[in-house]
């Protein structure tokens, strides 16, 4: 299979839409800017109840959401479970400061996660998620 090239990625990425969910403010920022860097579009959810919300009520629809593990008010596995149960088709990818245990690794993509990556979030480590998204 060919790979994009980051040219392809840039043109592509214009019309990603990603939601990033994560009580971290620092962490938002950073997310933000990766995605903002590869031509996305972002919203945040400083909490998994957020994101539920976001989707119940605003009706909205992401391509990538990008979830932390561990929130307040509804963590990152009980958020995947609710919008798996709703019926959210987007790609979730964890990405989590726990990664590298296999134990809550396993139970968090267990709860409905496409991917999970480990903090911190980089390019290096997003791109080949969002070129297999768009040959999806």
């Amino acid at each position: 299979m060919a790979t994009k090239s980051m040219g392809d990625i840039e043109k592509i990425k214009k019309k990603l839409n990603v939601l990033i969910v994560d009580d971290d403010p620092l962490n938002l920022i950073i997310h933000e800017k990766i995605i903002e860097a590869i031509g996305g579009i972002s919203q945040t959810a400083n909490n998994g109840e957020e994101a539920v919300i976001i989707h119940r009520d605003g009706g909205s629809s992401f391509d990538l959401i990008l979830m932390d593990k561990e929130m307040p008010e509804r963590d990152g596995v009980s958020t995947t479970k609710k919008l798996r149960e709703m019926e959210v088709k987007s790609m979730i990818v964890g990405v989590t400061s726990l990664a590298d245990n296999e134990e809550e690794r396993r139970a968090f993509m267990e709860a409905g996660l496409n991917h999970c990556l480990a903090k911190p979030l980089t390019k290096d480590k997003i791109i080949p998620l969002i070129n297999q998204l768009m040959d999806a």
